[in-house]
């Protein structure tokens, strides 16, 4: 069947459309979809859904432990759902440090030791959608590179002869 000259294709009509969303939208989009799924996996791990009297229930809830996932769109606040016995969290949900955050750790460390303030690393993280950066965490991400850079600093130099070339200026 040949489309007619005023259809529309539904998935290029909703990616047009989210493609012009404003990050907020499309952020309060990604945390419910998270939240939904981390939720429906709780009630199958459960046996029951929300809230919901079963013979069949085997655990029950008991609040939740909220976690900020960053992503492309900014920080989203994901709510993993606690058990009263046992514990959830889902593999496919990052942990703490991800590749990228480690990536992110190595941009602040080198920035920290290149003597960027703390002030300027969280605004430069706040545009990455990263908010709230404090100066014990950029302390903290800085010590990842601390013993890199002690390696280079004291490495053995009888490995060769070296070729330099030394130059000194005076300018008026």
């Amino acid at each position: 069947m040949a489309a007619g000259p005023h259809s529309i294709d539904p998935t290029t009509y909703l990616d047009e459309l989210l493609a012009q969303a404003s990050p907020d939208l499309m952020r309060e989009m990604l945390q419910r979809f998270i939240n939904q799924i981390l939720s429906t996996q709780a009630d199958q791990i459960c046996g029951a859904g929300y809230a919901t009297v079963s013979d069949n229930r085997t655990n029950v809830r008991n609040g939740y432990r909220h976690r900020d996932l960053d992503t492309r769109v900014g920080t989203v606040d994901v709510a993993v759902p606690k058990l009263r016995t046992g514990s959830f969290f889902p593999d496919w949900l990052p942990q703490r440090r991800t590749r990228a955050e480690r990536a992110l750790t190595t941009v602040i460390a080198t920035c920290y030791l290149k003597g960027v303030s703390t002030r300027r690393m969280n605004d430069l993280v706040a545009t990455l959608g990263i908010n709230n950066l404090s100066k014990s965490q950029v302390s903290e991400m800085a010590k990842d590179l601390d013993q890199m850079v002690e390696n280079f600093r004291t490495r053995p130099l009888d490995t060769g002869p070296y070729i330099y070339v030394s130059c000194d200026a005076l300018t008026m």
